[in-house]
């Protein structure tokens, strides 16, 4: 985490919330008649919107992504398709390669899933990013909630939620070693040798390796096909809050995106997970915190609340509901009363939503009829004028909050506006960045451009040397 100077207010990150769909968070908004996420095959609108964040100084466009429907795994989708829920949508990865030619300085984050793709694949493909873009990859890790995700991959249904985190466990080992291990810093050489061609070399085998892993679940010979790219290994984020999520973020994660009800609850969450942090030989503050909001930008206080009820007019509680994915019995697929209180829900996808839903309720045990209502209207929306926005922004710094992943309602205006209204103000009171620091998205973030040596993967550097003689 890039520190201000003694006497200077710590700046926040700013990280762009989309996703490659019709309607990511705000379902329904894309209905708006300034709304363009519905044309979101459009390369343009993506290279547009890249641009416009790189102007605001925004450090990260982040992209989330989903593998399957969202609700039962065998039941009617017909929600999903008339709301453009998440469905269809594109694969992320792809698009990052054009933003990277049209942005300098933005970060490049994206969500993969250990179920969508073999980790040897992955690694590849991340490292050529990371290569092409001078550095600036990040990646979301994530087991995937979706019933309908792990049928679409030959599983016959979801495993349970503890065995996703160790799945994700030997998955991280496998990239890990393929990452720092497999290739020595003086491996890649590429010496012509004008004056002696018979001499020239490209690449020195000694210090390739192969890393030779068997484990539960893969068995990966290597070497890894790509020589390291400038960050090594890409800025590993997460955003489960569970248990099991928490305990996975304190020991990898370098970004945690986090969803919370109140500055206490915030203060707590940050608290505990740099203590794990610590525990397991980290650290604590090489974990940044980026909670998730979304604003309603007015000129007056009366203007900005006049807009949100214009917005909610907009909003689809169907929508809502089906994205909570918990208004169903995930036995049978049959839908739940609506009475059905959100204490007496057992779910193995989205336990840490669930939890947060019962703390932003009014209600002290609410059902699942309050769930899009919860959501839709409650969830991280900060309305005002730029200045009392500044306010609230700097309450959430001073509870820990190291960033703000900014969620939109409509593409591009919701960047827009906040680029042209917000930001200055938050740059005139040293909140954010008024220029990028050089360098790969780490040494932005953190100060250095590969992983510090109390990460869990710099154990694998120099691991293999030897191993194939």
């Amino acid at each position: 985490m890039t520190l201000a100077t003694s006497g200077e207010p710590r700046r926040l990150r700013f990280s762009a919330f989309v996703m490659n769909t019709n309607s990511h968070i705000q379902h329904g908004l894309w209905r708006h008649p300034d709304a363009q996420q519905h044309d979101f095959g459009s390369l343009k609108l993506w290279l547009d919107l890249a641009r416009t964040l790189e102007r605001g100084r925004f450090d990260t466009i982040f992209f989330a992504d989903v593998l399957g429907l969202y609700g039962p795994g065998d039941g009617d989708f017909s929600v999903n398709a008339r709301e453009g829920l998440q469905f269809p949508n594109n694969d992320p990865s792809v698009l990052l390669g054009a933003i990277a030619a049209v942005t300098e300085h933005l970060g490049l984050v994206f969500t993969s899933s250990v179920l969508q793709a073999h980790p040897f694949e992955f690694a590849r493909r991340v490292s050529t990013l990371d290569h092409l873009s001078g550095g600036r990859v990040g990646w979301n890790v994530v087991t995937s909630a979706q019933e309908s995700a792990a049928r679409n991959f030959g599983f016959e249904g979801l495993e349970e939620h503890d065995e996703r985190y160790r799945w994700a466990e030997e998955y991280l080992e496998v990239v890990y070693k393929l990452w720092e291990g497999s290739w020595d810093d003086d491996a890649l050489i590429a010496d012509k040798a004008p004056d002696r061609p018979q001499d020239a070399i490209y690449a020195d085998a000694r210090s390739i390796h192969r890393i030779n892993h068997v484990g539960a679940r893969y068995r990966v010979a290597g070497p890894h096909q790509s020589s390291p790219s400038p960050q090594r290994t890409p800025v590993i984020f997460q955003a489960g809050a569970s248990a099991a999520g928490s305990a996975f973020a304190a020991r990898h994660a370098e970004g945690q995106f986090i969803l919370s009800p109140n500055v206490d609850s915030t203060r707590a969450l940050i608290e505990s997970t740099r203590a794990a942090a610590s525990v397991s030989g980290r650290d604590p503050h090489d974990i940044s915190f980026f909670l998730g909001a979304a604003f309603v930008v007015g000129d007056t206080e009366e203007a900005a609340l006049a807009k949100a009820a214009e917005l909610d007019e907009y909003l689809s509680s169907d929508g809502f509901l089906l994205h909570s994915n918990l208004a169903f019995d995930p036995k049978t697929g049959e839908p739940l009363d609506p009475d059905t209180p959100l204490s007496q829900l057992s779910t193995e996808t989205n336990v840490s939503h669930l939890r947060w839903m019962r703390e932003l309720s009014p209600d002290p045990d609410p059902r699942v009829r309050d769930l899009a209502t919860l959501a839709a209207r409650l969830r991280g929306r900060i309305v005002g004028t730029p200045e009392q926005i500044a306010d609230r922004l700097a309450d959430w710094r001073d509870a820990g909050v190291d960033g703000i992943n900014v969620m939109n309602w409509v593409l591009p205006g919701s960047f827009e506006e906040f680029v042209d209204h917000v930001i200055p103000v938050l740059q005139d009171r040293g909140i954010a960045q008024r220029e990028y620091e050089p360098g790969p998205l780490r040494r932005k973030l953190f100060g250095h451009d590969q992983l510090p040596e109390s990460h869990p993967a710099r154990a694998y550097r120099g691991a293999f040397r030897g191993a194939d003689e």
